[in-house]
């Protein structure tokens, strides 16, 4: 690519129409920018000049040629390529390759575009990639199984790409309500991944929806029952066991602080109305797990001290 002329181009009449491929990327954006106030562009855009006759078609240089925009410059030094529309989108890659300028669903959406739009196989796009199939498999299913009103939400900087691939764990009818409580909750990529987790994991609706409606309260459940290294004296499902017997442990405990505190003679006008289902939740799944417990117990010959009321 480096073998292509150098010449100077009006910016309004540059071709952006792989502009959907790209994200916006606030971050990158804004380090960008600051560079380039500093030092200006110091190398040309890619641009393709064999995708339509007579136009010169954008191929890497999304950002830069919005932040000129935004400066009010109108000519910029562009490196021109004979590229038809898959080799440009390759291109694309490739160009940002060596300083990992793309991001997961970025690749997903060219490797769909070859694919579905230019009738290429895996095979021949793992070839023109330098990647293995099972790479670009990867690819086509991250940017086909999200659910096309994600996909909009990470191009409009809702959510973020690494989001994303974990919301694409997700069957398609869970990752719309996953996606708003992470956004709701301003929750990180990694808090994310431990909520798609936890949704994949829960069966039971009402239990899901409790999970969504408060993340982070499940999140600091799994983060102090992680803080609780297993016993070497206990197997495998005695270990599992302990461990949930520490979850149930502090978070009955944290519900009676938050009572307590919040509630002392009880909830009251629309506090009472909202919290119904949850309160009601909380008493069927308690009065469950206290029998299941005692007959456990029971039929474990342990003694369990009886519970004094009025403490």
């Amino acid at each position: 690519m480096a073998t292509g002329d150098v010449q100077e181009a009006v910016i309004a009449e540059i071709d952006r129409r792989f502009a959907s491929l790209r994200l916006a990327a606030p971050d990158q954006l804004a380090r960008l920018r600051a560079s380039i106030e500093r030092d200006g562009v110091r190398t040309p855009l890619l641009v393709s000049t064999a995708v339509v006759p007579g136009l010169l078609v954008l191929v890497d240089g999304f950002k830069r040629i919005r932040i000129l925009e935004d400066r009010n410059i109108h000519t910029v030094a562009v490196r021109l390529l004979p590229l038809d529309a898959p080799a440009a989108q390759v291109a694309m890659l490739h160009a940002n390759a060596p300083h990992r300028g793309l991001s997961d669903l970025e690749e997903a959406w060219i490797v769909r575009s070859l694919c579905r739009e230019h009738g290429l196989t895996q095979v021949a796009v793992a070839r023109m990639l330098r990647r293995d199939k099972s790479w670009v498999s990867r690819r086509l299913r991250l940017a086909e199984h999200l659910e096309s009103v994600i996909q909009e939400d990470i191009k409009l900087g809702l959510l973020s790409g690494a989001v994303a691939r974990e919301l694409s764990r997700l069957p398609r009818g869970n990752q719309v309500p996953v996606a708003r409580s992470v956004r709701e909750h301003g929750l990180t990529s990694r808090q994310a991944a431990a909520l798609v987790t936890g949704v994949l994991g829960t069966e039971e609706p009402s239990a899901r929806r409790d999970l969504l409606a408060d993340p982070l309260r499940y999140l600091a459940l799994q983060d102090s029952a992680a803080g609780n290294p297993s016993d070497p004296r206990l197997g495998v499902g005695g270990n599992e066991i302990r461990k949930a017997l520490l979850t149930l442990d502090g978070s009955a405990e944290r519900v009676i602080r938050m009572l307590m505190r919040h509630a002392p003679a009880g909830l009251r006008g629309e506090e009472a109305r909202v919290l119904t289902g949850p309160l009601g939740h909380a008493v069927r799944a308690a009065e469950v797990a206290v029998k299941r417990l005692h007959q456990v117990a029971s039929d474990s010959g342990i003694r369990v001290e009886p519970v004094d009321h009025n403490a």
